[in-house]
């Protein structure tokens, strides 16, 4: 499979280098100089080449530079990050250039279909740089901006090494949709806007409960990419129509720089470590604590002599290396960057982790005196994840993780033979799962663009770009006969050893075909004129299919997952094909955009977008999605004066759409059930049903949203920030509902006459504390607040947030009606213990009901402090999130006094809680039903990055610059919370119906130190 998409790029990638190539002029005349700002201060590696050539170097550490002129060289051009560009005539052997600052409105951000300056921006956008990146052990680009962006919540579902992400942009918006944004890499726009786009291959039910898919924006290696841009509002999201309803995230990857070739590594060694373990009860402990909860029982019988920590079984340290060459440069002629990165990453628990193999090229050209520009970009990555059987829904027996916590600690690690100790089905030994088990997922990804520019007139350009993103994934689950569980051994016989496998292979390919003109003119001296008319067809196919394999006969992992033939087929049940399926949607759209200037200081922008999905009928099939915005620019006005840098106004509407749900849902179909080897070894299911009604009214999930903004700077932009105000206004919601009984069908695809609405307000600020000779320091903070309410449901109500545990089958905790948050949690109000605590006691009775708390933020915030001295800079980052609550199903299911009376170990909380040391508290009888106990108050405050960096002064003429740096990743956490992390979203959906803040025997965070050192040559 790995050369099959080798060799479908390698001529592209043939291509791509001939297109990099440039010319290189003899050199004539040698000249010198230094490159300082307006203080005097040198600027070092300041770029320095001869204007229309790719002769070009940098500054040394001091600001110096000594270069080359080929014969018919003028000009240099004179570049520096922070600084305006500056254009300087050769005359005679010295050349020296004082840069001037660039202002904050001289900056760019890239929009859909191009770029703008800051100044020029009328909708809510945000850019986050490489300078201004989080850094460390970072696997996938949302790290990058995670905590630096108002508005923009991120958070990982655990702190697996590639753990799939819930990015929200202003909110939660869809009922059952993704709500995450739509991706966009270099122009191309990423399958699914919950980024997975079925890419990547989850696990299946193994008895240990199943696993959501990894993150597949994984195959984007961080250190390729230039910056991130997020579109939040409508009017700017609105360009992409039906795909912008939760944001867009635009990530343009690096380019060759000024100049001529240069080379660079980078090379970091990370050191990562559990951030906090449960306090769990030692052996005398629990021995303690089961003797009082079993009084006419046997201590001996529960003592096996030994006491075990099982979590110092399964954690351990992670190391992790990163490697990243690139070679690039560029002239006015075109420009090129080839780029190689390896990482490494050990996950804090053992056998699990990531490595990551990708390549990158970057490249363009002009042609036809310069009115032709041809660019391609090419990445393919391979992405080996290794995993281990921490899952989403484990039973009462557990999964690794709960095992873990649970397993009495007086068992052994292993027997006089080296053996795992193990002594029942239902109490799994975490050594043994470690032992005999072998999982891992291999995920290609090649992603390709080639795009044309053609200046048709001075002010006339046509655009056109063809897009592919292909992807290939499978993953194998093994599970051992040696390991006693569920449907692998029973523990009793050698006769009873069975094994299973699983196989999941995922396939995906997403081509896109885009052509826009753009039309750009001064109308007069003080109007100005931008309008942009395109076409866009893409066109989505994925597949994917499944097996399930038992009856092996052997128990070596290596020999289940490489050899099938090890499966005694002639046992019977012994090999499933559980399912497949193959599917294509395709998406075409027309949109236009105009943008209007007058007088230096309005602003108006409108767009309007046409999209036609497959996934709906033919008399819905077409969404039209319009917006506007206006902004003015106070700051030019005369009566403001010189007592504002910039204050300006925006506001803007508009209306995005979400068709981000399954294939042909609309049209009435048949569909062959998934077959399933119990763990009884019986064959169920492959019965023929029908999938839904059918519904020719379903139509597009639409977004509206106001938007009104103030920009503003004051003391030579000393102070500069940002402050928001919007509304969004989600409806005609998509949604599976159930259908009356009886009823041929059991669902029915519908739109929800509802709305959700998400109102908020964001603040990002910006104050240069300190610019004094050597020293700076820069401080810079966001704040957000958002409000979450669903209305006009009427009496409907959805539930979601399943639980898992013994006794706790069907079990929910969240519930979407008319007045509350989405995802409010909906439980019994624990009010204690009756007398003898057998029976758990609530306000208002036995019965759910609305808290009042919502597992959705109320605030997200960051605040970073850089410093710089000289050489040296240092850097610290705090982001926080509040006013939410996380409900634990690890206490729910595992630390309960019925856990330690059953023979299972718990937290030392469970313990003072229980009869044992509380005489109000719970008895081992109690039934551990879901209730505000176990929920609790998610609010904290994180260290999440603190950087210290040093330039050192090569005397080579070989290396131009190191620099050294060491970070530390998630150092220090300030919650309440009694979980490993605040931060967690366990997949807890119920017929499809998504939850969020449930925290289920998650994967832990961990603690990260790094070092390491980039060398450019």
């Amino acid at each position: 499979m790995r050369a099959k998409t080798f060799n479908h790029f390698k001529s592209l990638l043939a291509i791509f280098l001939f297109m990099g190539l440039c010319n290189v002029a003899f050199a004539q005349q040698t000249i010198s100089g230094s490159v300082t700002d307006e203080a005097g201060e040198a600027l070092p590696f300041a770029n320095v080449y001869v204007e229309g050539t790719t002769v070009g170097t940098t500054t040394d550490i001091d600001g110096n530079y000594t270069l080359k002129v080929p014969e018919g060289g003028t000009n240099l051009v004179v570049s520096f990050t922070g600084y305006s560009d500056q254009v300087i005539a050769i005359s005679g052997n010295t050349v020296n250039c004082v840069l001037q600052e660039g202002t904050v409105l001289d900056e760019v951000v890239v929009i859909g279909y191009g770029s703008v300056k800051k100044s020029d921006a009328t909708g809510a956008v945000v850019s986050v740089t490489a300078d201004d990146f989080n850094k460390g052990v970072i696997a996938s680009p949302e790290q990058l901006l995670q905590g630096r962006a108002a508005g923009v919540q991120i958070t990982s579902s655990s702190g697996e090494p590639g753990a799939g992400i819930n990015m929200r942009i202003r909110g939660t918006s869809s009922v059952r949709n993704g709500n995450n944004p739509l991706f966009v890499v270099d122009g191309v726009p990423l399958s699914g806007g919950d980024a997975s786009g079925g890419v990547q291959a989850g696990g299946q039910d193994s008895g240990f409960g199943s696993s959501s898919p990894r993150n597949p924006l994984n195959f984007l290696n961080p250190n390729d990419i230039e910056s991130i841009d997020i579109l939040k509002d409508a009017s700017a999201t609105a360009i992409y129509g039906s795909r912008g309803a939760n944001g867009v995230v635009i990530i343009t990857t690096k380019k060759g720089t000024e100049g001529k070739g240069s080379l660079s590594y980078d090379y970091s060694l990370g050191i990562s470590n559990v951030s906090k373990k449960y306090d769990l009860l030692t052996a005398d402990e629990y021995l303690d604590a089961w003797g009082f909860f079993n009084p006419t029982a046997n201590v001996a019988d529960q003592d096996f002599g030994a006491n075990t920590d099982w979590q110092d079984e399964i954690y351990r340290t992670g190391i992790t290396h990163n490697h990243n060459l690139s070679y690039g440069g560029s002239s006015s002629k075109g420009d090129y960057l080839f780029s190689l990165g390896f990482q490494d990453q050990d996950g804090i628990v053992e056998n699990s982790g990531m490595k990551r193999i990708s390549a990158r090229f970057n490249g363009s050209r002009k042609f036809i005196d310069d009115r032709l520009k041809v660019s391609t970009q090419f990445a393919l990555a391979d992405v080996h994840d290794d995993n281990v059987p921490i899952t989403d829904n484990s039973g009462f027996e557990g999964d690794l993780m709960a095992a873990a916590l649970k397993f009495n600690p007086t068992v052994p690690v292993r027997d006089a033979d080296g053996e795992p100790v193990q002594i029942s089905l239902t109490e799994p030994n975490p050594r043994a799962i470690l032992d005999y088990t072998k999982s891992f997922t291999n995920t290609i990804r090649g992603l390709a663009s080639i795009t044309g520019e053609l200046a048709i007139t001075n002010d006339l350009s046509f655009t056109s770009r063809l897009g592919y993103d292909r992807s290939f994934s499978d993953r194998r689950d093994a599970f051992s006969g040696n390991l006693v569980s569920n449907g692998t051994w029973d523990g009793q016989s050698d006769d009873t050893k069975k094994g299973r496998l699983f196989l999941n292979d995922v396939e995906a390919q997403n081509t896109l075909w885009e052509n826009f003109l753009t039309y750009s003119k001064d109308l007069s001296d003080n109007i100005n004129l931008t309008a942009l008319v395109g076409y866009s067809y893409q066109e989505f196919n994925s597949s994917n299919s499944t097996i399930e394999m038992t009856n092996f006969r052997t128990e070596n992992l290596n020999e289940m997952l490489f050899n099938y033939a090890a499966v005694d087929v002639r046992a019977g049940n012994s090999l499933v094909p559980t399912n497949s399926s193959s599917v294509t949607d395709e998406l075409q759209s027309y949109y236009g955009r105009i943008n209007l200037g007058a007088f230096n200081k309005y602003l108006l922008t409108a767009t309007v977008r046409t999209d036609g999905s497959t996934k709906f009928g033919s008399g819905n099939r077409y969404g039209i999605f319009p917006s506007f915005a206006f902004k003015w620019r106070i700051a030019e006005e005369g009566f403001v004066g010189d007592l504002m840098d910039d204050l300006s106004f925006r506001v803007g509407y508009g209306i995005t759409g979400n068709q981000e749900f399954g294939h042909n849902l609309f049209t009435d179909r048949q569909r062959y059930g998934n077959w399933d080897i119990d763990n009884g070894g019986n064959v169920n299911g492959g019965d023929v049903t029908q999938v839904a009604f059918a519904n020719e009214d379903l139509k597009w999930e639409s977004t509206s949203q106001f938007n009104a903004g103030l920009d503003f700077a004051v003391n030579n932009y000393k102070v500069s920030g940002s402050i928001d105000f919007y509304r969004k206004n989600t409806n005609d919601l998509l949604i599976q509902l159930t259908s009356a009984q009886p009823a041929p069908n059991p669902f029915v695809w519908t739109n929800l006459d509802a709305d959700v609405i998400n109102t908020g307000v964001e603040l990002a600020l910006n104050y240069l504390a300190v610019k004094s000779g050597d020293f700076s320091w820069d401080i810079q903070a966001n704040a957000a607040y958002n409000d979450n309410k669903v209305k006009n449901l009427g009496g409907l109500v959805i539930n979601t947030g399943a639980i898992n545990g013994q006794g706790l089958t069907g079990a929910f905790v969240q519930r979407i009606a008319e007045g509350q948050p989405l995802y409010a949690f909906f439980l019994r109000d624990f009010a204690g213990y009756s007398d003898d605590g057998s029976v758990q006691l609530y306000e208002g009775g036995d019965v759910q009901q609305f808290t009042g708390a919502s597992p959705l933020p109320v605030w997200n915030t960051g605040i970073t402090n850089s410093f710089g001295y000289k050489d040296l800079s240092f850097s610290f980052f705090f982001t926080g999130q509040f006013g939410h609550h996380v409900y634990s199903n690890t206490g729910n299911a595992f630390f309960t006094a019925g856990s330690i009376g059953g023979g299972r170990n718990v937290s030392q909380a469970t313990v003072d809680q229980s009869l044992y040391v509380d005489p109000n508290g719970e008895n081992r009888t109690n039934a551990p039903d879901v209730s505000t106990r176990f929920l609790e108050k998610a609010d904290f405050m994180r260290l999440q990055n603190v950087s210290l960096g040093y330039n050192l002064k090569p005397k080579t003429d070989v290396i131009r610059s190191v620099r050294l740096f060491v970070t530390g990743q998630n150092l220090a956490v300030f919650t309440g919370y009694s979980g490993q992390d605040p931060e967690v979203n366990t997949n807890k959906q119920i017929d499809g119906v998504p939850s969020f803040g449930i925290d289920y025997t998650t994967y832990p965070r961990a603690r990260t130190f790094t070092v390491g050192a980039n060398v450019t040559f």
